[in-house]
């Protein structure tokens, strides 16, 4: 009776936590380029983006991390790179939170993002240079 119970209510709240999750990741891409000029001192975006003190971020969502030509990434990311790890909207989510406690080692500087809204908008901007985004 007991199991039933619990896996009748399990089956009723998973689907609900997921949609919770998936809304949380939705984000206002036109807010998230305002949210983004935080960002700009070190990332480029758009046509002719070029590394800077951070790498280009075109096409990160879905990208293996610690995989763009020519930079010089720091050994905690190029780590996780080597071990397949990839830029999904939540690693980027919680990268955004705090840099420093997502990758210990990483040569970024930037505090993170506290506002939750702040991270989703500009992962919504930066999927709309991305190939997954498109």
């Amino acid at each position: 009776m007991i199991k039933t119970v619990l896996g009748a209510t399990l089956a009723t709240l998973l689907p609900l936590m997921a949609l919770a999750d998936s809304h949380a990741m939705e984000g206002d891409a036109e807010a998230g380029e305002k949210v983004f000029r935080k960002c700009k001192a070190c990332h480029a975006v758009g046509e002719g983006a070029e590394n800077k003190v951070g790498p280009m971020l075109n096409n990160i969502v879905g990208r293996q991390m610690a995989s763009v030509e020519g930079f010089d990434y720091s050994k905690a990311l190029g780590a996780m790179g080597e071990a397949g790890e990839v830029w999904t909207p939540e690693a980027m989510d919680a990268f955004l939170t705090k840099p420093r406690d997502y990758a210990k080692g990483t040569k970024m500087a930037f505090p993170g993002l506290r506002k939750d809204d702040d991270r989703a908008d500009v992962i919504a901007y930066l999927m709309t240079f991305s190939d997954e985004g498109s």
